[in-house]
């Protein structure tokens, strides 16, 4: 290897708080600078805990939950709205290590779908937990759950509200196609985290709140493991 090769961390995470094309027109720069603020802070928590030792799924969890506790990004408190005005939230985390998985899906009163993503992969019998079932397990093992009014916020309530009139003017309310393709963060949502720790040993993870106005409790494939 060159001396620089050489001289390089052996660790590393990348993150992101969403997918797809913004248009600079679409994103304000004062706006532009909040997530860009987010996202170095999410960064640096993740990047922390491999600096000091820590392994890759613990930089995962730390960096997404950071996503998940702010109103910017479709997960966690910033998750949209289904068609009920309710956040049904999903997460999946993976470590590359054992080859294990966790996944949690329409969850409404968990403030870090990661964490207990995490906790399903590390402290159950199975992989993906879903709902109802999926909020006992986090009881019982001493997660505390929130109401489901933490997770709203005004913006989310208008792009619903502006889905549903889509929708309504589509004729169509049991699909909402144009509702779907129209709202902002249809394709723009999902958080996500892949770290190398210090072992060589990769994880990652994602999360999110699905689509606006989303019906009949639809899973995405966030958290469907290989999807």
């Amino acid at each position: 290897r060159s001396a620089n090769t050489a001289a390089m961390p052996s660790y590393g995470i990348v993150i992101h708080g969403g997918a797809g094309t913004i248009l600079s027109r679409d994103l304000p720069p004062a706006l532009e600078a909040r997530y860009r603020a987010q996202l170095g802070e999410a960064l640096d928590a993740g990047h922390a805990v491999l600096k000091r030792g820590g392994g890759g799924l613990d930089a995962v969890v730390a960096a997404i939950t950071i996503l998940e506790d702010s109103p910017l990004f479709n997960a966690g408190k910033g998750a949209v709205l289904n068609s009920a005005g309710v956040c049904e939230l999903d997460a999946a985390i993976m470590d590359g290590r054992t080859q294990a998985a966790g996944a949690v899906a329409g969850v409404r009163h968990i403030r870090n779908p990661i964490k207990l993503a995490r906790d399903v992969m590390a402290k159950s019998a199975h992989v993906m937990l879903a709902g109802r079932g999926a909020e006992q397990f986090a009881r019982e093992i001493g997660h505390t759950l929130v109401p489901s009014r933490y997770f709203l916020t005004a913006r989310r309530q208008k792009q619903l509200a502006l889905a549903k009139q889509l929708e309504k003017s589509a004729g169509d309310p049991s699909r909402g196609l144009i509702a779907i393709l129209t709202i902002d963060d249809n394709k723009f949502g999902t958080v996500g985290a892949v770290a190398l720790d210090r072992r060589g040993h990769l994880a990652a993870g994602t999360s999110t709140g699905g689509m606006t106005n989303k019906k009949f409790g639809r899973v995405g494939d966030s958290p469907i493991i290989g999807a």
